[in-house]
């Protein structure tokens, strides 16, 4: 076992890790930006240090300053949580290369899965089945034009070095595909600096279903059951649950065997998770495989009664896997929502500023996951996630009604926060009865149509100046396209403040 994990990451996913990092006896190290001084990840970790600026780039993306401060601490690993460094291959080959092992995949591995090209021509050959498309990255506009027509409209054009919805472009017809194709290539240039575009047959408001595999250094690989993350806005998950009400039992074994099947294709090590498209009559395609620990693992966590931190760290460590795909059993069901600090009623901008009040719910089959506390103040900089509020049950329907309790006890002062779309979710019909599919939240929050009178004119007008002038929000996030992240309006926005 380790002596001491550098922990690479902050917010909620920090405290994460250093919780078990104290459970296996380990020294847990946070590193903290300017603006993360006070954060909660800081005051629990055994050690912290600092290690730059408020801006990501000069701080937790900051790959040498990181290595240093290990390397200047004693860590003998890092654990890089997800997002920022997580599914960097460069940041997993310099640890290697500064003898730190890093608590996730190999290199290789990751620089196999991290493009969907690459990926998907992976899984061609290991026969893995993957929604009809190309494999490789569109040479032209007369090659996705013949591609289109040959897969049929709708299609889906695709950013191979892709996330969190960027380069995701959905064409209806002949008439929009070329435009829609600068686009996409232009939006995956400026996020991914790579403007590698694929395409795909779109599949209309599928189920996204995602199956969590473990696999150790010494060959073993099992799967430990799926996750429906169907709730999504603009193609990022907003609620999640294990397992999913629209996978039986045959449906599990033979996608859990095509997730293990596809993560021995790409020799993988320690926690990922494979994602897949499923339609209405059963049949499921590869999406792609997240080569980092998920946001919503505790859903896992809780209906396995495995902790996935600690095994990582055990993989990490040369441990062999203690146990064998028939001795996992999926009990009861679990549902996460992640609580943002974001408006819902003005386009999920963020809302930085001062935690004034906070309760966080407890009792019976329920956990939460968080990285605040009273008093703090939500920065700008990074993604705005405060927490993820879990609850458990015996039976589905369960679980949703200790949800319900739960989210009528949370409460947030200070800053907006998205939990009120949570309690539209739970009370939506077709979510209740299982039938969510990934256009259900568009179908729920689409706005009433506004006249054009001039009296509502001039009431909108007067709340956006209003806004401005309040100067309690940053007045150039009113020219931010509301169709980009929240974590990258802010970004946009920071060289204007």
């Amino acid at each position: 076992m380790f002596n001491k994990i550098l922990i690479a990451n902050r917010g909620e996913i920090a405290v994460r890790v250093i919780r078990a990092c104290r459970e296996l006896g380990v020294t847990a190290v946070a590193v903290y930006s300017e603006s993360d001084r006070t954060a909660l990840h800081v005051m629990r970790a055994d050690e912290a240090y600092f290690i730059g600026p408020a801006a990501a780039s000069e701080s937790y993306l900051n790959i040498e300053r990181i290595l240093e401060t290990a390397k200047r601490v004693g860590a003998d690993a890092i654990h890089p949580g997800y997002g920022f460094l997580s599914e960097n291959p460069k940041f997993a080959w310099a640890c290697r290369e500064a003898g730190i092992k890093f608590i996730g995949p190999t290199p290789e591995s990751m620089e196999l899965m991290g493009s969907k090209t690459r990926a998907r021509q992976q899984m061609e050959k290991a026969g893995v089945p993957f929604v009809p498309g190309t494999s490789r990255g569109l040479e032209s506009t007369k090659e996705a034009e013949e591609t289109a027509d040959r897969l049929g409209y709708p299609v889906m054009l695709k950013a191979a070095a892709g996330g969190g919805g960027k380069g995701m472009r959905l064409v209806a017809s002949s008439a929009e595909l070329t435009s829609s194709l600068d686009a996409a290539r232009s939006e995956a240039q400026r996020a991914f600096g790579d403007d590698e575009v694929y395409i795909e047959k779109a599949i209309i408001n599928p189920r996204h279903i995602e199956m969590q595999v473990l696999a150790d250094e010494h060959g073993n690989t099992v799967y430990l059951g799926e996750r429906d993350c169907s709730v999504q806005r603009r193609h990022q998950k907003v609620v999640e649950e294990s397992p999913s009400p629209a996978v039986n039992a045959d449906m599990r074994k033979r996608m859990g065997e095509v997730a293990v099947k596809a993560a021995q294709a790409t020799r993988y090590t320690n926690a990922g998770t494979i994602e897949f498209l499923a339609d209405r009559d059963g049949n499921f395609y590869f999406l792609e495989m997240n080569t980092r620990l998920q946001v919503e693992h505790p859903v896992t966590e809780l209906v396995t009664g495995m902790d996935l931190v600690h095994l990582q760290i055990r993989i990490a460590a040369g441990e062999k896997l203690s146990f064998r795909q028939q001795d996992i059993n999926i009990r009861g069901h679990a549902i996460e929502c992640r609580i943002y600090a974001e408006d819902p009623e003005n386009s999920y901008f963020p809302s930085p500023g001062e935690i004034t009040g906070l309760n966080e719910s407890s009792g019976p089959g329920i956990r939460v996951d968080s990285g605040v506390y009273e008093g703090w103040n939500v920065p700008l900089e990074y993604d705005p996630l405060l927490a993820k509020l879990i609850a458990y049950g015996e039976t589905r329907d369960e679980a949703i009604g200790k949800l319900r309790r739960a989210l009528g006890e949370y409460y947030v002062a200070g800053v907006k926060t998205n939990l009120k779309l949570f309690n539209q979710i739970l009370a939506n019909n077709q979510f209740v009865a299982g039938d969510a599919d990934t256009g259900l939240l568009a179908r729920m929050t689409k706005p009433a149509l506004i006249s054009n009178s001039q009296t509502e004119s001039a009431a909108i007008a007067a709340a956006v100046f209003q806004m401005l002038d309040s100067r309690t929000v940053n007045p150039a996030a009113a020219i931010v396209s509301s169709e980009a992240s929240a974590w990258k309006k802010s970004s946009r926005t920071e060289g204007l403040r």
